[in-house]
């Protein structure tokens, strides 16, 4: 069953997986790289089935639309998912659901869930009430990892939300020994990951986002409740494993990272 986090006490967690099992997922990611392509179904936004483990959990929030009317929460909604569910399936043990689902930051059922991802988080415009939901969430032992967002405004965007949330902890660089990128694999080495834009425009960058950036919020035990990618997009890579023009560096990075981030959510 994927782990519940209890609302009913502030000490409570998220249940962890025994060492043993972390171990035989470290070996398990190792197998074979590079991705194959990856085939995309219908998705589904139903809950986890009765044997799973983990959901991939993408989050709902207030925020500006797209051109045309779309959320800008479901950018890559379903494929980016499909395809990372896909590959997990392949390069760990991971009982993961086979589909994905999107949840409002108001929902319950929120706090059943270890792991949610959020896209173009420059342009959230988070209520007071999702506000103080999403700093329970985290504070109780979720973990948000934050994707698809580039440039000065929007860094400027996506900061007015979080000091929002947590107006008393800074955003600080990840450092390079952290657990969170050695869990299955060890990412010594960082690299931009551009989204798909990048075969047309030549550019691994968007607007003036030149430089990618690993940052993080710590609780106060040091675990890393949010993990930002800022300058880079992991879900265009995730989506387009099987576009021959885009590079493969790209696509077995943002995976690994994936993998990582899940994994740490589910130990820490």
């Amino acid at each position: 069953m994927v782990p519940r986090m209890s609302r009913n006490s502030p000490s409570s967690s998220f249940r962890r997986v025994t060492l043993d099992r972390v171990a035989v997922w470290r070996l398990a990611a190792l197998i074979a790289l590079p991705i194959v392509a990856l085939a995309s179904d219908t998705t589904v936004n139903g809950p986890a089935g009765p044997n799973a483990e983990f959901q991939f959990i993408r989050m709902q929030y207030t925020g500006t639309s797209l051109f045309g009317g779309r959320e800008r929460w479901l950018t890559d909604w379903p494929e980016a998912e499909q395809h990372l569910i896909r590959g997990i399936k392949r390069l760990t043990r991971i009982n993961i659901a086979e589909e994905g689902r999107y949840l409002s930051i108001m929902d319950d059922s929120l706090f059943d869930y270890p792991w949610i991802y959020a896209v173009e988080v420059g342009h959230w415009a988070l209520t007071d009430e999702e506000t103080v939901r999403l700093r329970e969430y985290l504070l109780r032992g979720g973990f948000l990892m934050v994707d698809d967002f580039h440039g000065t405004l929007e860094w400027a965007g996506f900061v007015q939300g979080m000091h929002r949330i947590f107006p008393d902890r800074a955003i600080v660089d990840i450092p390079p020994d952290d657990a969170v990128f050695h869990v299955a694999y060890d990412i010594d080495e960082h690299v931009q990951i551009p989204g798909i834009q990048s075969l047309y425009s030549g550019r691994n960058y968007e607007k003036d986002g030149f430089t990618p950036q690993w940052r993080g919020i710590y609780d106060d035990d040091g675990r890393l409740m949010v993990v930002i990618n800022f300058n880079m997009d992991l879900g265009d890579a995730w989506e387009h494993a099987d576009v021959p023009e885009y590079s493969l560096l790209y696509t077995t990075r943002a995976y690994k990272y994936a993998i990582d981030y899940i994994l740490y959510s589910m130990t820490h």
